[in-house]
């Protein structure tokens, strides 16, 4: 009776199972129904493994799946995918890195999901670090957070050159996606700064791939959405690490003059102007003292003023790196830069920081949160790219009106990126125009997050009756044609691409792209 039964056996069985053991305490007495290959895996049913990997940082949905593989090793998850796809009835498959997804992309509906972090406990070393040569690089897992790459790449005086604000994410995640932040108009996205992938595809092969090698795979997983594979490790590229940063910010009440100055800055070469360019509002007081901000007591006066008569506030955020070496020339470097600004006279902030400080900036804010209870909440995040062309509109609609029926739940960031930064090879996508805007709704709510996922959905309605055409980052859609619309030209491409490395589907399937196969479609 105990013979190996099919996955879709598998699957009727472990539903049945895990709520069985939930009751009677039961350890493992599924694992005779599991097929051979998987024996040896560390496979979970039980309630507090499938909860947790149920939900996300977004809090908005939930979704169980029917189990959770913790791996010891990169073998386990390529013996988990070809099981899959082997079988006649395959389980879909969810990588999960640190859980920072917004609508469920990470999850599996009655499939597995991945806890990537297992990895960690292994004895594998899954940070490396290469400074022998002039092509300084890191080989990484997917699983390792962007918070111990720096730190392990600082000890040899190195750092990746583009990151993204927020530190506490795999690197296989924010690769799925792009990874941007102020840096990217410089360095581009995290995608434009990998060497080298190795990934296991959806048919549970491990593919090692680069520009130069198995490059189809390699343009297709980053930016893909977790659609061709799971990423177990990226070669990633490193530059000498600076030491301090000089850190400006300035205030502007005219929009124009704030995206002007944007773009100037932007525009400039390496070593000519700013390594951090990031632009947000300032809406209402609470914007003032949050930790973000951190103006002295004096200056947040002097904010506070401004505010009440212009009810509106746009803030430029630039930094300087430097070292040792270049400190004695940094302050002059930074008012030649000023000189050529149009912020308003006598708001100017300056203040210096360790370098891994002010990378690392936005994980002071989280303790803050956690300590009020405030950042395990929904979080109804928007990203989208606009193109520069229409970002005054956007101002116009967006900013001056539909959020002014709102108090203020979280940052709204809005800052600019050079498109030659990003190769169109790859699977992310960006509106077509030489610079587009970064606009990030990073609100959270209590209770009632509802409205602002409704006033999400005001805003992307807003663009499309006015004929701005964006991109969402962390896109979220429900239908084909959305998806399709989403990747425009790219879109016959993802479908080959599909076909080739997951054929039956198996891999990210929170991201609904794909609710049957492009190639079943009438």
């Amino acid at each position: 009776m105990l013979r190996r039964c099919s996955m879709s056996h598998f699957f009727i069985a472990t539903v049945v199972i895990s709520t069985l053991i939930s009751i009677l305490g039961q350890q493992r007495p599924w694992t005779t129904m599991l097929p051979q290959e998987l024996l040896g895996l560390d496979l979970r049913f039980d309630k507090n493994a499938t909860t947790m990997a149920s939900t996300d940082f977004g809090r908005l949905t939930q979704v169980l799946p029917a189990a959770v593989l913790y791996p010891s090793s990169v073998q386990d998850i390529t013996t988990l995918v070809k099981s899959s796809f082997s079988s006649y009835l395959p389980f879909s498959i969810a990588a999960r890195g640190h859980g920072h997804s917004i609508h469920g992309q990470a999850m599996a509906h009655n499939g597995v999901v991945i806890q990537m972090g297992s990895l960690n406990h292994t004895h594998e070393i899954r940070i490396n670090v290469s400074s022998s040569s002039s092509d300084f690089y890191a080989d990484v897992g997917g699983e390792q957070l962007w918070i111990d790459v720096l730190r392990a790449t600082l000890r040899h005086g190195l750092a990746p050159p583009s990151f993204t604000d927020y530190l506490y994410l795999s690197v296989g995640g924010t690769l799925s996606n792009a990874g941007v932040s102020g840096q990217t108009f410089l360095h581009g996205p995290q995608i434009s700064n990998v060497y080298e992938l190795d990934v296991v595809t959806g048919k549970g092969k491990m593919v090692t791939c680069s520009k130069h090698h198995r490059s189809e795979l390699f343009y297709a997983v980053l930016g893909g959405l977790g659609q061709f594979g799971v990423i177990t490790r990226a070669r990633i590229a490193l530059h000498p690490a600076p030491q301090m940063v000089k850190r400006t910010r300035l205030l502007y009440t005219d929009f124009s003059a704030f995206t002007r100055d944007q773009e100037y800055l932007i525009s400039l070469n390496i070593g000519e102007g700013f390594d951090y360019v990031e632009g947000s509002l300032i809406r209402d007081e609470t914007e003032i003292d949050t930790w973000r901000s951190s103006f002295s007591k004096k200056d947040k006066e002097k904010i506070r003023s401004l505010l009440a008569k212009h009810h509106l506030i746009y803030l430029l955020e630039g930094t300087k790196y430097y070292d040792t070496v270049s400190a004695p020339t940094a302050d002059q470097e930074v008012d030649l830069l000023l000189n050529g600004l149009t912020f308003i006279p006598g708001f100017a902030f300056k203040n210096d920081l360790l370098y891994v400080g002010f990378l690392n900036r936005v994980y002071d804010g989280e303790l803050e949160l956690r300590h009020k209870g405030l950042w395990d909440v929904p979080h109804p995040w928007l990203i989208i790219f606009v193109p520069k062309s229409r970002i005054s509109d956007f101002n116009e609609g967006v900013f001056k009106k539909i959020l002014k029926r709102n108090s203020t739940m979280g940052p709204v960031l809005v800052y600019p990126m050079n498109r030659n930064k990003w190769d169109e090879r790859m699977s992310a996508v960006t509106p077509d125009e030489d610079v587009f805007y970064h606009v990030g709704f990073l609100r959270s709510a209590m209770h009632d997050w509802e409205y602002l996922e409704d006033q999400n959905k005001e805003i992307l309605s807003f663009c499309v009756d006015n004929g701005i055409k964006t991109k969402q980052y962390f896109p979220h859609y429900t239908t084909n044609t959305e998806w399709k619309n989403h990747f425009g030209p790219k879109w016959n491409k993802f479908i080959e691409r599909k076909k080739s490395f997951d054929p039956k589907g198996l891999l990210s399937p929170g991201q609904k792209i794909f609710t049957s196969m492009p190639w079943q479609w009438k």
